[in-house]
């Protein structure tokens, strides 16, 4: 998979929560084919349709398309919808080029522990870097906090 337990973990438990028995596939086509039956009716309040209608309203992207396009391209096994869940957090960091940077860094597109790194003050080229015998993102793997990451490097370029 990713390569990294933590993630493969994520998927596994991922795709086997979505994992449906014959009987949830019957009920959810039941129910697709009775929706599909009730009359349309446009979006908004009841009292504003008449005036609005539905061209007022324009579709939203369930998350950016650069992100999902550049995640499916690191990770072209992983379902659709647990990348887009996942592009929602990475959103929050920046831009695709930045999230990019985090990923090749070593995070996973589907780790968003990196929220964390980087409110702790971490950056991608940190994580490169060597604390003792190991480099951040080893200590990070291990369990160690971002904030003693964090910490760690900047006694270590006070001293040097």
């Amino acid at each position: 998979m990713t390569g990294d337990p933590g993630v493969d973990a994520v998927i596994r438990q991922w795709a086997a929560e979505c994992e449906q028995t014959p009987e949830e596939r019957e009920v959810d086509r039941i129910a697709s084919e009775w929706l599909a039956d009730v009359p349309q009716q446009a979006p908004g309040i009841p009292g504003q349709r008449a005036r609005s209608g539905a061209r007022g309203w324009a579709p939203v992207e369930p998350a950016d398309p650069r992100y999902l396009d550049a995640m499916r391209e690191r990770l072209p096994g992983v379902p659709y919808d647990l990348l887009v869940a996942a592009a929602g957090w990475w959103q929050m960091i920046g831009d695709v080029r930045e999230a990019e940077q985090w990923w090749d860094a070593g995070i996973s597109p589907l780790d968003q522990r990196a929220l964390d790194y980087r409110a702790a003050g971490l950056r991608p080229s940190d994580l490169s870097r060597r604390l003792g015998p190991m480099t951040v993102l080893q200590h990070l793997r291990r369990g160690s906090a971002p904030a003693w990451c964090v910490a760690r490097l900047s006694r270590q370029q006070r001293a040097g």
